[in-house]
């Protein structure tokens, strides 16, 4: 083993550094400003109790596809995500492409919730949004781009209203949720859900959130405040940082019968893959789903595995199945520079080629 040198005169000047550091992020702290959620102009066209519907304005210069996107985000955290800072944008991207891009934002549930349950959420809310886009636009059919638990979502609404899907985009969606690599799935097989929902009634999204900044407690709770003080003399990096942190402890609490449901159906009992989904009083049968689909999976997902999203090869009608890999996470897919690159283009290039 080698020895360490510590100079008192480079170890000075390090913690000088880090203390200009420290101050310097300081004043970058107090002048941030308040914080945005989400940076595209975007109008209010539809609301449904506390669901609201958004379409981003058109850029200049962009000639627009006929045929509009509708982003359906989870019911955990906020779709803002989506659209969190100018250059680090899935929905500007989009638009770039000649998307006509509306978003889904499903608003904060409260106690008179409760008894929400998939069947309201995908044949009452999420069907309405469809139908006032068709009715908008005078088409039968629109694209859909479902993310994570948005996309679970998205493929049963296919399933069940295929006359009104067009094309089918997938992105970090779950479809085997018993996979051997997924820790959060090993986690809730042993949670006692009808307990935590006759017991609260609405499972409040602290709860939630938390458990999954468990998941790597190390990256996500600790090491990343210790990285903070490297980009605190920078205002912009310093505001960006803000705005991923609200993201992340901007958690609505979930619909009690929902999260009964969608637990107990499909992380506990993996209903897409033994075939026993069901909204409602229907069956869900994804061989129902012709129409093309786009499936896009991040390689170090690790709230939802590559293996529990490439499970859906096979398991749809389609004779237009393709697959994207993307070599980062479950947040990168919408975030990171490499994303914006490779990512959003791609879904913008494979609906445009089936327009």
């Amino acid at each position: 083993m080698f020895p360490i040198e510590i100079r008192p005169d480079k170890l000075g000047e390090e913690m000088l550094e880090y203390s200009r550091k420290l101050g310097q992020g300081m004043e970058n702290l107090i002048n941030a400003g308040e914080i945005d959620t989400g940076v595209t102009p975007k109008d209010a066209v539809y609301t449904d109790d506390k669901l609201t519907l958004y379409r981003y304005q058109r850029p200049a210069g962009v000639a627009q596809q006929k045929t509009p996107l509708l982003v359906v985000y989870a019911l955990v955290n906020r779709p803002y995500m989506t659209d969190i800072q100018e250059n680090r944008s899935t929905i500007k991207g989009l638009l770039a492409t000649g998307q006509d891009v509306y978003l889904i934002d499903w608003g904060y549930p409260d106690q008179a919730d409760r008894s929400l349950t998939l069947d309201d959420y995908i044949n009452g809310y999420l069907d309405g949004c469809v139908d006032h886009i068709r009715a908008t636009h005078g088409l039968d059919k629109i694209n859909i781009l479902g993310i994570c638990q948005g996309g679970t979502f998205s493929l049963m609404y296919t399933a069940l209203h295929t006359e009104k899907v067009q094309n089918l985009v997938t992105m970090v969606t779950p479809v085997d949720f018993k996979t051997p690599d997924n820790l959060l799935s090993a986690w809730v097989q042993h949670i006692d859900v009808d307990l935590a929902v006759d017991t609260m009634g609405n499972i409040p999204g602290e709860t939630l959130n938390w458990s999954f900044l468990s998941l790597k407690p190390f990256s996500l709770t600790g090491q990343k405040y210790v990285n903070m003080v490297d980009m605190l003399d920078n205002p912009e990096q310093v505001k960006n940082f803000l705005r991923m942190e609200k993201w992340i402890f901007d958690s609505p609490d979930q619909a009690g019968e929902t999260f009964r449901q969608f637990i107990k159906d499909f992380y506990q009992n993996n209903a897409f893959i033994n075939g026993t989904a069901h909204v409602g009083e229907r069956p869900v049968d994804l061989k129902q789903i012709s129409c093309p689909v786009l499936n896009i999976y991040a390689l170090q997902d690790h709230l939802v595995p590559p293996a529990a999203s490439k499970a859906l090869a096979g398991l749809t009608g389609s004779s237009d199945y393709t697959e994207l890999a993307f070599p980062g996470g479950h947040i990168g897919i919408y975030v990171s520079g490499k994303a914006q690159k490779e990512v959003t283009p791609a879904i913008g290039e494979w609906l445009n080629a089936r327009a």
